[in-house]
């Protein structure tokens, strides 16, 4: 079996930053269990397969393939880079001649589409509503301690848990905070969290770039400890953020060690467009 893969990092400009993602190309159908088998091999937070829909299609010519997206320890509903990854490789390597393409996937239709300064996603938005404090307390106690919580949400579509950080934080707390995600796997076993999201609101007064707000995405419960730069996550904290600052159009950061930026706009038709870059940085052929 020889396979075309490679690994595009999604949520930036440059090499070495953002969130890298592995992408394989699939001629026809693979062997269920190698899906698997091929993402603990990468051993990057996403690998993504992209597949023919039908026998005719063509990687440089059709519009619309199927897309699943795997961690190293399972499959995953959705991926925000990944998927970025995806239309990158299509786009910038195989030269994919549509503006527009269409991913089938289990989050339903995602479409990405080319724009001037990178990539356009269009995904769900995911609502948020309030958690009760005293439910998720050991979580929050484990991860990060007496650190100050000025908001707790959930999102049931995604099962991602969203701690608002304190508006007395800044930037450089949330990127230094150490966050114990070894033994969140024991604290929360029932299935209801999947993600957790720290976030902060944004400083006006920053010389340099002013975002709207900051985030860390941690995944223990999918094998992922931290995730660099996360579109899942934002489909979720655009819902948040967009009802806190009363705004449609904003820009984000997440702050991990690789850094990401993220353009997000919120659509009349409940959905979200979240823009970002992406530098394919190696390209090969799998062998198995």
């Amino acid at each position: 079996m020889k396979l075309p893969i490679f690994i595009a990092d999604a949520f930036t400009a440059r090499a070495f930053r953002g969130n890298p993602a592995a992408v394989c190309l699939l001629e026809n159908e693979l062997e269920e269990d190698m899906h698997q088998k091929i993402a603990r091999e990468m051993n990057l937070s996403e690998t993504a397969f992209i597949r023919k829909l039908h026998p005719t299609d063509n990687f440089a010519q059709s519009s619309c393939f199927g897309l699943r997206w795997f961690t190293p320890a399972s499959e995953v509903p959705l991926c925000g880079h990944a998927t970025l990854a995806s239309a990158a490789v299509l786009f910038y390597k195989i030269k994919n001649v549509n503006s527009t393409l269409t991913f089938v996937t289990l989050s339903g239709e995602l479409r990405a589409r080319q724009a001037e300064d990178g990539i356009v996603l269009d995904l769900p938005l995911y609502p948020v509503y309030p958690q009760d404090f005293h439910e998720v307390e050991d979580l929050i106690k484990t991860a990060i301690g007496n650190t100050l919580v000025q908001d707790i949400c959930y999102s049931p579509d995604t099962r991602k848990l969203l701690l608002r950080l304190s508006d007395t934080y800044n930037r450089s707390f949330l990127e230094n905070l150490k966050v114990n995600t070894e033994n969140l796997l024991q604290v929360e076993n029932t299935g209801k969290v999947k993600g957790l999201i720290l976030t902060l609101k944004g400083e006006p007064g920053e010389q340099s770039q002013s975002f709207d707000f900051y985030s860390r995405y941690f995944a223990p419960w999918v094998g992922v400890a931290e995730d660099p730069v996360t579109g899942s996550a934002h489909a979720v904290l655009s819902s948040y953020w967009s009802q806190q600052l009363g705004k449609k159009e904003m820009h984000a950061f997440q702050c991990s060690q690789r850094g990401g930026e993220l353009g997000i706009s919120l659509r009349p038709d409940g959905r979200v467009d979240i823009r970002g870059g992406a530098a394919v940085v190696l390209e090969g052929t799998l062998t198995a």
